[in-house]
């Protein structure tokens, strides 16, 4: 399963209604770390299907959403659990981190 790629229409029903845990991934094209950054969160789409659902907000062609959660800088990871928002990481984290974050 690939990441999910999220917009202001369907993010309530992929991220807040969502029956499994949702790791959003806030970045832009032009970002250099959000770029290193997208393997690692490939590879966790991947390694958690099923258990983590795996999302990605382009914040240049979604500002409503970074501006709804108050997304100041990319990446941003944001961890949503039974619809509520339940972590946050700013800029590039290595792999352990991220799943630290989506572990708890």
């Amino acid at each position: 399963m690939s990441e999910v790629m999220l917009t202001k229409e369907n993010f309530d029903d992929e991220v807040l209604k969502s029956d499994i845990p949702v790791l959003v991934d806030f970045y832009a094209e032009w970002c250099g770390p959000c770029k290193s950054l997208s393997p690692l969160i490939s590879e966790i789409a991947e390694e958690y299907a099923g258990k983590v659902k795996v999302c990605k907000v382009n914040i240049d062609e979604q500002p409503y959403l970074s501006d709804y959660y108050n997304v100041m800088s990319v990446p941003t990871l944001m961890f949503f659990k039974g619809g509520e928002q339940n972590g946050m990481m700013i800029g590039y984290r290595p792999k352990k981190d991220i799943i630290d974050l989506i572990s708890r």
